[in-house]
C-alpha cells in the first residue's frame, strides 16, 4: 500500500512541475473607480451635512491609504518569495521520488536474480555446493563465497529497505510543502485584495479633485517631506555621516539611481517598474549581494547600523511597521520608489519616519 501511495504521489508531483515552473502572473493595477455621481443628482441629507475636507486632510488620508497598501504589498511579496522556495523544494523532492523509484526497481531486479540463481542450483548457492567437496581448498573457497553471497544479499535487502524509507520521507515532505504552498497562495490572494482596495480608495479620492487641486496636492506632499527633512537635518543627524560607500555599495547605488523615472508598480522588481523593496533588492542583487525581497525581511534579517555610521548603499527602513525602504546615496538623500502614481526618485533621507538602517554587505 505504501509503495502504491509513493508512486501515486510521485506521478502527481511530476505532473505538477509544469505548473510550478511556469512564470508567475503579473497583476495589473486596479481599474479606475466608476465616476462619481454628477452634480445634477441630488445629494442625500447625510452627504449634504458633511463638511468638505481640506486638501491637507485629503493628503493625509491618501497617504494613509498608500501606507496600508505598502504594508499589504510587503505581505504579498513575502508570500510570493516563500511560494517560489516551496515550489523549488517540491520540484526537488519530486525528482528524488522518481530517482528513488528507479533505485527500488533496480534493487528488486538484483534480488530477483539472486533468487533465480538459487533456484537453478537446487536452492543452494554455488558456494554452498563447494562446501560439500572433499577437497579442503574447494571447501574453504565455498565458505568464502557463501559468506560473500550472504553479505551481498543482506546489502541488497538493506539498501532496498533504506530506499523505501527515503521514498516515504520524500513523499511526506512533498505533501507538507504542498500544503504550505497552498496556504501561501491564499495569503497572496488576501494581500492582493487589500492592496487593490487601498489603492482604489486612494485613487477615488484623487479623482474627485479638480486639476488645480491635484497640482496643489502634489505641492503639499513635497512641502510635508521638506518639513520633515529640514527637522531631521536640524537635529544634527548628518553631523557625523561622512563615510564612503564600499565597492559593492557603489554598484548598488549606481543600479538604483539608474532606475530613476521608472514607475512604481506594487509587486514589481524590474526592469521596467519597481516597488520600494523590489528596487533595493534588485540593486543589491546587481552588486552581487542578494538580500531578502521585502522591506520587513530586510529590516529583520540584515545587520542594523546606527544612523551616524550610515554610508551610501545602506538601506533606510521607514515607518513603525517597516513597510517602506529607500537606499541612502549620500548627502542626506535616498533613492526610492515612493508609491503608486509616482516614479522612482530622489528624496530626503529624513523626509519620512525613520525606523532604522541596515547594511547588506556588513
Amino acid at each position: 500500500m505504501n509503495r502504491r501511495h509513493c508512486a501515486a504521489a510521485a506521478i502527481t508531483l511530476v505532473c505538477a512541475l509544469t505548473v510550478l515552473t511556469a512564470p508567475v502572473q503579473a497583476f495589473a493595477a486596479p481599474a479606475p473607480p466608476p465616476p462619481s455621481p454628477s452634480a445634477s443628482q441630488p445629494a442625500s441629507g447625510s452627504e449634504a451635512a458633511k463638511p468638505k475636507k481640506t486638501l491637507e486632510e485629503v493628503r493625509k488620508e491618501i497617504d494613509a491609504l498608500y501606507r496600508k497598501a505598502g504594508a499589504a504589498t510587503d505581505a504579498y511579496n513575502l508570500a510570493e518569495e516563500k511560494a517560489e522556495k516551496q515550489s523549488g523544494e517540491i520540484v526537488r523532492l519530486a525528482r528524488a521520488i522518481v530517482a528513488g523509484q528507479a533505485k527500488i526497481a533496480e534493487l528488486k531486479s538484483m534480488a530477483g536474480a539472486q533468487a533465480r540463481e538459487q533456484y537453478r542450483t537446487g536452492g543452494l548457492p554455488p558456494g554452498a555446493q563447494l562446501m560439500l567437496s572433499d577437497d579442503p581448498q574447494l571447501f574453504l573457497d565455498g565458505v568464502t563465497r557463501v559468506r560473500e553471497g550472504q553479505q551481498a544479499a543482506q546489502g541488497v535487502l538493506g539498501e532496498l529497505t533504506r530506499t523505501q524509507q527515503d521514498l516515504e520521507t520524500y513523499t511526506q515532505d512533498a505533501s507538507t510543502n504542498w500544503d504550505k504552498l497552498e496556504a501561501g497562495r491564499l495569503k497572496q490572494a488576501e494581500a492582493k485584495k487589500k492592496i487593490n482596495a487601498q489603492i482604489a480608495a486612494a485613487k477615488k479620492l484623487e479623482s474627485q479633485l479638480k486639476k488645480e487641486e491635484r497640482a496643489r496636492l502634489l505641492k503639499l506632499e513635497q512641502e510635508a517631506e521638506y518639513k520633515q527633512q529640514t527637522a531631521w537635518l536640524s537635529s544634527g543627524a548628518l553631523k557625523d555621516i561622512n563615510r564612503e560607500a564600499s565597492a559593492s555599495g557603489r554598484k548598488a547605488v549606481a543600479f538604483a539611481t539608474a532606475q530613476i523615472g521608472k514607475p512604481y508598480v506594487w509587486g514589481a522588481e524590474g526592469p521596467g517598474s519597481y516597488d520600494c523593496s523590489g528596487l533595493t533588492s534588485q540593486a543589491w542583487a546587481a552588486a552581487g549581494r542578494p538580500i531578502p525581497r521585502t522591506s520587513q525581511e530586510q529590516w529583520r534579517l540584515l545587520p542594523h547600523i546606527a544612523i551616524k555610521d550610515m554610508r551610501p548603499g545602506d538601506l533606510i527602513i521607514y515607518h513603525g511597521d517597516a513597510s517602506h525602504v529607500g537606499m541612502y546615496i549620500g548627502d542626506g538623500a535616498i533613492v526610492h520608489a515612493p508609491r503608486p502614481g509616482r516614479n522612482v526618485t530622489l528624496a530626503g533621507a529624513g523626509s519620512m519616519q525613520i525606523l532604522g538602517v541596515v547594511r547588506p554587505d556588513k
